[in-house]
């Protein structure tokens, strides 16, 4: 059992595998990995930084999908173990609130959270520019599509998995229009996912660790435990041959996630392996989903790697947060509120 609880459901049936000696950090690889190769579906060239959720007893994932020709959209799949996956054939069809045909130009890195009841699909999309689109489900045979939440240029949405002291919360990464050279992590509140006010700063680029001081942006759905809302992000560096981007966590407040209690200084996982150091887009681990057993404290994380292929991590709640809690550093103004 746990030492630190995560509140939540039992989900035994996650994939796992126990620790193996890889290094000392907290997070290890799936020894199967990529779970998601190359060509993996009907006109599809790569599948990666993709969602997953538990739906009864099955799996649902969706997907980060490029056809042959490039373009990104976003296709369903199902999974009896959340390691092999049906991936449907052609892009999941949107409609708008009053039934009609609403199909964005072009998705990427959808997270997938369940909020009351409803599955919100939540991705980055055209507005006049990269912006955060956003459709919910309940049955995954209907998607409705919302208006976008946010103007642009903005990416990396991500839903909590509950209201907190009575709005629906979304993290985001202010941006602009190119391959943003720059940004911190910004929640935004919403009584209704119509009007969105209450922006507030969460999380700064940079520290003392260099794997981060280009830009950050958040990952999976924040997971609620006892010490706070435990959270994956990614964090970017420039070298000469490129960008690096690699996994960190952090802990924020449950009542104000504004409010950063704990920061690792290093990263938790960093591109090492083929898969993750070669592809379409070299140097790559992106996290953005994550399936948890409240019993036992296990987490799976799921990562897009190296914009080609689909990796699967481990840990456990007490690992994870012991190292974050460990390893923390004060960068900028993280403890505040975010509000000037």
């Amino acid at each position: 059992m746990a030492n630190v609880k995560i509140v939540g459901n039992a989900l035994p049936n996650i994939p796992w595998q126990d620790r193996r000696v890889e290094s000392e950090l907290p997070v290890w690889r799936h020894s199967e990995n990529p779970v998601i190769d190359r060509n993996p579906a009907k006109g599809v060239a790569r599948i990666f930084n993709s969602a997953v959720a538990p739906y009864g007893d099955k799996f649902v994932g969706v997907f980060r999908a490029e056809t042959i020709n490039g373009r990104p959209h976003l296709r369903m799949g199902w999974s009896e173990d959340a390691l092999n996956w049906d991936i449907n054939d052609n892009p999941i069809d949107f409609i708008d609130e009053d039934g009609k045909e609403y199909n964005p130009l072009y998705a990427y890195d959808p997270r997938l959270v369940k909020v009351e009841g409803e599955y919100y699909i939540i991705w980055c999309t055209d507005f006049y520019g990269a912006s955060i689109g956003v459709a919910k489900t309940v049955d995954f045979k209907t998607f409705v599509r919302l208006e976008n939440p946010f103007l642009p240029f903005n990416r990396n949405g991500v839903l909590f998995p509950r209201k907190i002291n009575g709005n629906f919360v979304m993290l985001s990464r202010p941006s602009d229009s190119g391959h943003t050279p720059f940004g911190d992590i910004f929640l935004s509140e919403s009584p209704d996912f119509v009007h969105w006010g209450k922006h507030r700063h969460v999380m700064s680029k940079g520290g003392d660790g260099w794997w981060q001081n280009v830009k950050i942006g958040g990952g999976p759905a924040p997971i609620e435990t006892s010490e706070g809302w435990l959270m994956f992000y990614h964090g970017v560096t420039g070298t000469c041959n490129g960008f690096v981007y690699s996994m960190g966590a952090a802990i924020l407040d449950l009542d104000d996630p504004s409010k950063v209690k704990y920061r690792a200084k290093n990263f938790v996982l960093t591109p090492e392996k083929w898969y993750e150091e070669r592809g379409f887009v070299p140097n790559v681990i992106f996290p953005c989903a994550t399936l948890q057993d409240a019993d036992t404290g296990r987490i799976a994380i799921y990562y897009g790697a190296a914009d080609t292929y689909v990796g699967i991590a481990y840990t456990t709640i007490d690992e994870i947060v012991s190292y974050v809690k460990e390893n923390h550093e004060d960068v900028a103004d993280d403890k505040e509120n975010g509000k000037l």
